[in-house]
């Protein structure tokens, strides 16, 4: 396993991304599954960045290994306020867009960027998981 845990900040978004490349090509991935999975991630680091933290700064940790069955998996681990994105309902991407609710599109787009995403609270930690299956495309 792999990791890096930095300041929960904008400013550390490119040290992620190169973080993230590395691991991936490591890992083997395509470009287009590195790609995707570049977007989900930052997605989801920059909510963290943004929400997190209300009222202090705090840290995010990035961790990636290899799962069964050809699983990638990148997990996110941070200790800000409670949030599974899968709670989060797809927004009406079929209506007009005067008349769509503002918001979730980034976590929508995560959601389609990867094969799976698994949440899970432990403790004070938010840990979330985004996998790609190495061998499919």
């Amino acid at each position: 396993m792999k990791s890096i845990k930095l300041s929960a900040s904008l400013e550390n978004l490119n040290r992620f991304n190169a973080w993230v490349r590395k691991c991936a090509k490591e890992y083997e991935l395509n470009l287009k599954k590195t790609e995707r999975l570049m977007v989900a991630i930052e997605e989801a680091l920059v909510n963290i960045f943004e929400y997190a933290y209300p009222e202090r700064r705090g840290e995010v940790e990035l961790r990636c290994y290899r799962g069964d069955r050809g699983k990638v998996i990148f997990e996110i681990r941070d200790s800000g306020i409670p949030f599974d994105p899968r709670l989060i309902h797809d927004p009406d991407t079929e209506s007009d867009m005067d008349s769509r609710k503002i918001g979730g599109l980034g976590i929508y787009l995560m959601k389609k960027m990867v094969d799976e995403i698994n949440y899970k609270r432990e403790g004070d930690k938010n840990i979330l998981k985004l996998i790609v299956f190495k061998d499919n495309d």
